[in-house]
Formats: structure tokens, sequence, C-alpha cells
């Protein structure tokens, strides 16, 4: 199986090592705590939005997507979800804490820019060979990961899901971060 595949199909789960490691050196205080939920509502608000003119399309085990979304976020960055991930994790670093939280920051984006390096270029691949011309434009105007100042126009005018529809496809990732910042508080307060 090619590696890109793996990542891919389990990308829910390969961060579960990562965040073990981040609840084990938690030493959560209360001004990384509230840095930490506004870093991670940035990161969600992000991916609320992808979602929204993405759909449930992003919840697949199989790369390539049934039309090409180039609307909505996806005007500044190829990767809006990815970039929402990134950003939610280092929510989750500022709200857990450590002895070197610059040093727990540069694992997580480590860890992520070399998964997500690997996935995207499976998408990007796969994309490619189903949507030809019309993505090779898209990347051209549309960098991968570190946004555009100004959306690129182009003719994709999709009506966005409702924010009800959206949260429901968004419901495990919530309580996902939900979980994780649960344990990580019953940790620091019984060990």
């Amino acid at each position: 199986m090619d590696i890109r595949q793996f990542f891919f199909k389990n990308r829910s789960y390969t961060p579960i090592p990562l965040v073990l490691i981040l609840i084990y050196f938690a030493r959560p205080t209360f001004l990384g705590i509230v840095l930490g939920l506004l870093v991670i509502l940035l990161g969600e608000s992000i991916r609320i939005y992808a979602n929204r003119f993405a759909g449930g399309a992003t919840r697949t085990t199989r790369v390539g997507a049934a039309a090409l979304c180039t609307a909505g976020p996806f005007t500044y960055v190829r990767n809006p979800l990815y970039v929402g991930n990134m950003i939610i994790y280092s929510g989750v670093v500022f709200f857990a804490g450590a002895p070197s939280v610059p040093a727990m920051l540069i694992l997580t984006w480590a860890f992520f820019l070399i998964q997500y390096s690997l996935i995207v270029a499976l998408e990007e691949e796969t994309l490619t060979e189903k949507f030809g011309e019309q993505y090779r434009v898209f990347c051209k105007y549309v960098p991968r990961i570190v946004p555009r100042f100004t959306a690129w126009q182009n003719a994709d005018d999709r009506i966005p899901h409702t924010i009800t529809n959206t949260l429901k496809i968004e419901k495990r990732t919530l309580q996902n971060i939900l979980v994780i910042l649960i344990i990580i508080l019953i940790r620091s307060v019984f060990l």
C-alpha cells in the first residue's frame, strides 16, 4: 500500500500518538487554556467555513471528489480543512501547556506538515487525473497551505450548506476536541 494512501485513510487516527504526547506533558495554566480555546475556535471556524462549501464529501476514506470545490475558503487556500486542523492542534498545545510549549508546537507542526504533504500529494495527483485542466488552473491561482490575501475569482457559485447541516458533518471533530480537552483537564487535576 502506498504510504500516502495509509495516511489518507487513517488521517483521523494518525494524530493519536501526538495527542498522547500532549496529554502526557500537559501542564495547563489559565492563560494557556484561554489562549488555547481562542486558537481552537479559530481553527474550528475555518473547518466549519470549509465544510459549508465542501460538505460531507470530506469525510471519506477514498481519495477524490464528485465535484471540484473552488468556492468559499477554497478561493483563498486549496486545503482549508488541513489548515483548520493545524490551527486546532496548535490551540490544543496552548491549552495543554507543557514544560516547553514551543517544542510541542514544533513537534505538532512537523507531524502535520509531514502527514499533509503526503496526503496532499496523493489528492493532487488524483484530482489532476479527474479534473485535468480545471484543477491545474485552480492550483495555479490558489496556494496549498498558506492562504492568498484576496479571493480567487472563478465560476464556482455554489450555495453553502446551512450551519445546522454543517455542524452535523463536523460533529465528530467537535466531539474529539472536547474529549481531548476534558482528558487534559482531568489529567492535570488528578496527576
